[in-house]
């Protein structure tokens, strides 16, 4: 009897090898992809609170605002007919991944530009739909461009690709953090002081032409090798097949791990995305300035993570994803202990001192 053969681990990558896979095809395919991805999450939260709060919305109103984001937090439920529901005529043309991703950015397009014609001292209701349509369809882009991604490359490469598309990601949010302030800013009138919705009208009219970039990306990319999937025999046995066998297949997977699994992603982000929405209202009622909001906020802290990003990938290739994943984590756990520490004593520090001025008088 032969002596059982066991495949050979895979050659590790020198530095240099691992840095030229950014400068594939895919990669700089998801740059541009990853742009167009993170461009309208800061639209429709951060951005959008300090717009509402110079208009001068209330802070309360702002904050269930912020519930337009779970769209991005419950894409998980049409997750699977995006992945399987061909679209008429389009999907025929440009392929089932394409197809959706340009319907997508098509739909974020127009919910910008709704959100530029609409003010909301006159109406806030077609602003909220606006920028709900703007989520919806920013977290379609995201499932299919997740899907895009995967089957552009194989399991080797799909660290530099996470890391190109977490670039343009990051330079995304950079430009519609900073940037869309920036060109509000310059769009002002000479002369005239408080809020002025042309202005924000212009910003946001910019920021719908800057989804271009994808569109034209999609346009000029080539659909992946599609993944062959069984015929359905009825309507019942293709929502079976798009809806309930993908979870079945989850939880059958990774059983009580599972769990862990969905708790991880629900809770990963929960305080940047709270925290972030009423950090520009603060701002505003602080009195700072487009301008300097834009440089101290949306710019030094999107360059490291850009930094971050970059170097993730690289390390994911050379050490693996969980060692990197588990130093990524005890970093951070030791910058939040910091924060934590930090903002606590500035806090007794204030109220100590307010405390110290009431007696006084």
């Amino acid at each position: 009897m032969p002596p059982a053969t066991f495949p050979s681990p895979a050659k590790r990558r020198s530095w240099r090898e691992a840095w030229l896979i950014y400068l594939e095809p895919a990669s700089l395919r998801m740059l541009t992809l990853g742009f167009s991805a993170g461009l309208p999450l800061l639209l429709v939260l951060g951005t959008l609170s300090f717009w509402l709060r110079e208009a001068g919305v209330d802070r309360t109103t702002i904050g269930y605002l912020s519930w337009v984001g779970l769209a991005y937090a419950f894409k998980w439920v049409w997750a699977p007919l995006v992945d399987r529901l061909p679209l008429p005529l389009l999907t025929r043309t440009l392929g089932r991944r394409r197809s959706w991703l340009l319907l997508s950015q098509a739909m974020v397009m127009a919910g910008l530009a709704g959100m530029a014609f609409n003010d909301p001292r006159v109406a806030l209701a077609p602003m909220v739909w606006c920028a709900l349509a703007v989520a919806f369809g920013s977290a379609t882009q995201d499932i299919a461009l997740d899907a895009f991604r995967i089957e552009s490359a194989d399991t080797e490469r799909q660290a530099a690709l996470a890391a190109t598309y977490q670039t343009g990601y990051r330079l995304a949010m950079i430009w519609a953090g900073a940037g869309v302030l920036w060109v509000a800013a310059r769009a002002e009138l000479p002369g005239v002081t408080g809020y002025q919705q042309g202005a924000w009208k212009t910003a946001y009219l910019v920021m719908a032409a800057s989804m271009l970039v994808g569109t034209v990306t999609v346009l000029l990319s080539r659909e992946p090798a599609p993944r062959p999937l069984p015929p359905a025999r009825n309507a019942l046995e293709w929502l079976r097949g798009a809806l309930i066998d993908p979870f079945a297949d989850f939880l059958s997977r990774y059983r009580w791990h599972a769990v862990l699994i969905l708790a991880l992603i629900a809770v990963y982000r929960i305080s940047d995305v709270v925290m972030g929405i009423m950090a520009n209202p603060f701002y505003v009622d602080m009195g700072y300035s487009k301008d300097e909001v834009a440089a101290v906020t949306k710019v030094f802290g999107v360059l490291m993570t850009l930094a971050g990003a970059f170097l993730g990938g690289v390390l994911a290739l050379r050490i693996g994803v969980m060692r990197v994943l588990m130093l990524c984590q005890l970093v951070l756990d030791l910058v939040l202990v910091r924060r934590v520490v930090i903002i606590g004593g500035r806090f007794f520090l204030a109220h100590e001192h307010r405390l110290v001025h009431e007696r006084s008088q």
